[in-house]
């Protein structure tokens, strides 16, 4: 594995988290102090060139999801940047580490979004269980007003930006981005109908950016470094790092920051020091309990948006949640879609009936009764019907699972 540069750990462990000298003493807001020789528009071109996509597991180009809101309904008085902090992936713990031991670096990378966009006001919805880094972000919310990294005419760059600090109820369905502005906005946490989406209309009706916390702090070493040195990173396709968060029976468990592109087995045989004496690799679920299974067959796969695209894969929000040979797993199977079932919000018919009879399926006794093409069939039907990714997910699962093990016997 070539050398690469660290993003988004570039500090941890290596600072206070709770001191803002120290992240100033390590590089910290020189990007800010670079937007004052630059233009919203040519932050714009700088993010875009960069090819930097969304952490959170879509995808989705970063620089054009900003262009369509700062380009949205000119005549707008507002625009809203809100990071998607709600981190409740199964297996997904990647966000949290940036919070808790560099939460500076996320409120730089709003910072740098809302000047891109002009916004004047910016949100972090952040899961309520997540205690340490609710501290740390308020302490470091803080201590940028007090240094005029927030507030009114930030660094004389002409830009007045306003934060402030949401906590989630524990809603899984509030990681989606337009149910977290509804809680956002003090309603019950239930899916919009998509189109609009937030670039369009977002919180209260504005156009809006949301981005999940490592895509915000990739932003600070576009701006600082510039696009060239981060298109160094990774493959053609998928530019930069990512965060990996590997669970299971391995040597090493824990949160890794690797280029895009590094194999399945290069992460979990080599970064990770391979299996735990006594166990075998027989999977790995890529993405949480919205992803899917990728067999031994899949070990040399590039850990990169387009080639797992290509084989039916997903990178999702980069949990990878090893099995073993010993792990049942049609007692797996069943804990996701339970899962499913418990974080259903009931409000579209495919889905809260849907997960209800896939549950219902993989819970029969004797394996040998499971029907396989009632799970698929009925997961398709959801992943067509259903108002948000909740109902659209659980077909990746079951499909991946299906596509390499056939059946639960």
């Amino acid at each position: 594995m070539k050398s690469f540069p660290l993003i988004s750990l570039a500090r941890s462990g290596k600072v206070n988290p709770k001191s803002i000298e120290d992240y100033l003493n390590t590089g910290g807001f020189e990007a800010i102090k670079k937007l004052s020789s630059m233009s919203p528009e040519s932050v714009l071109d700088e993010i875009e060139k960069s090819g930097l996509r969304g952490r959170g597991g879509a995808g989705f180009p970063t620089g054009l999801k900003q262009r369509f809101t700062s380009s949205s309904c000119l005549s707008c008085e507002k625009r809203y940047v809100v990071c998607n902090a709600d981190e409740g992936e199964p297996g997904t713990f990647k966000d949290r580490m940036i919070m808790e031991t560099d939460p500076f670096l996320l409120i730089e990378g709003m910072i740098i979004a809302a000047f891109a966009i002009r916004a004047t006001n910016a949100y972090i919805y952040i899961r309520g269980e997540y205690y340490p880094s609710i501290e740390n972000l308020e302490n470091a919310i803080k201590q940028c007003y007090d240094k005029g990294f927030l507030g009114k005419n930030i660094l004389n760059i002409g830009l007045n930006l306003e934060m402030g600090l949401f906590k989630g109820a524990g809603s899984y369905l509030c990681g989606e981005e337009l149910t977290l502005l509804e809680s956002l906005e003090g309603k019950r946490g239930y899916p919009r109908i998509k189109p609009p989406f937030p670039a369009e209309k977002g919180l209260w009706g504005y156009p809006t950016l949301v981005n999940n916390v490592e895509t915000f702090s990739h932003l600070p070493f576009i701006i600082s470094n510039g696009s060239e040195d981060y298109i160094k990173i990774g493959t053609a396709e998928s530019k930069g790092t990512k965060l990996f968060c590997v669970s299971g029976n391995v040597n090493k468990t824990g949160v890794f920051e690797l280029p895009l592109g590094v194999t399945l087995r290069e992460l979990i045989f080599d970064v990770c020091g391979g299996m735990k004496d006594g166990y075998k690799f027989k999977a790995a679920l890529l993405g949480g309990a919205a992803g899917t299974f990728a067999d031994q067959s899949m070990l040399d796969i590039a850990l990169a948006y387009e080639t797992l695209k290509k084989e039916g894969l997903t990178l999702g929000s980069g949990a990878v949640i090893i099995v073993d040979d010993k792990t049942d797993l049609k007692k797996m199977m069943k804990s996701i879609l339970h899962f499913f079932k418990h974080e259903s919000c009931g409000k579209c018919v495919p889905c809260r009936i849907g997960t209800r009879l896939l549950l219902n399926e993989i819970s029969k006794q004797n394996s040998a009764e499971i029907d396989m093409n009632f799970l698929l069939n009925e997961s398709e039907y959801m992943a067509k019907t259903s108002l948000c990714p909740l109902g659209q997910s659980p077909v990746l699962p079951i499909k991946s699972y299906i596509r390499f093990f056939k059946n639960f016997q």
